[in-house]
C-alpha cells in the first residue's frame, strides 16, 4: 500500500513511487451524455470544476467534457445557434484517455502531455466506470509536495 507523502518533506530515497491513487479527485462528479449542454454548463459552474466524466444511461464512460468544450461552442456559431438543442454527446470528446489508480504520476504526466490534455479519467477494474479524476492541478499539486524543500 502506497503512503501519502507529506507536503512538509521529501520523500525517502526508497519510498514508493506516489500514483495516480494518491492524489485523484475521487468520486467524479458526471454528466449523462443526453443532458442538455445547459446543464453540464451549470454542473461546472456550481461545482468549480473545468471538465467532467460523461457517462451513458449504465453509467459506463463514454466521453469527457470540458469548459473548453463549450467556450468553443460558444465561438463557433453553428454551434451557438444549436445550444439550446444540443445535449453533451454533441460536444464532448471520445474516446477518453484513461487511468487506472495503480498508474504512476509521471505516466499519467507524460500521457497528459502528449495528448495535450488536461485529465485523465480513473476508471474502476471494469474499465467503464469513473472513480476519480487527476487533473494537471492534481499533478502540480504533487510537484509542489514533493518538492516542498528545495
Amino acid at each position: 500500500m502506497n503512503t501519502a507523502v507529506s507536503s512538509n518533506s521529501n520523500p525517502p530515497a526508497d519510498a514508493p513511487a506516489r500514483t495516480v491513487g494518491d492524489v485523484m479527485t475521487p468520486d467524479p462528479i458526471t454528466v449523462r451524455m443526453d443532458a442538455p449542454l445547459q446543464m453540464a454548463a451549470r454542473l461546472l459552474e456550481e461545482n468549480e470544476i473545468s471538465g467532467m466524466p460523461v457517462v451513458d444511461a449504465a453509467g459506463a464512460l463514454v466521453g469527457v467534457l470540458s469548459e473548453t468544450d463549450l467556450v468553443r461552442a460558444r465561438a463557433t456559431q453553428h454551434l451557438w445557434s444549436r445550444w439550446p438543442g444540443l445535449a453533451v454527446r454533441h460536444l464532448m470528446h471520445a474516446p477518453v484517455l484513461t487511468a487506472d489508480r495503480e498508474m504512476g504520476l509521471r505516466e499519467a504526466a507524460v500521457l497528459m502531455e502528449k495528448a495535450h490534455v488536461h485529465r485523465l479519467i480513473v476508471v474502476g477494474e471494469d474499465q467503464q466506470t469513473p472513480i476519480g479524476v487527476i487533473s494537471t492541478s492534481d499533478l502540480v499539486r504533487a510537484i509542489v509536495g514533493e518538492h516542498a524543500d528545495d
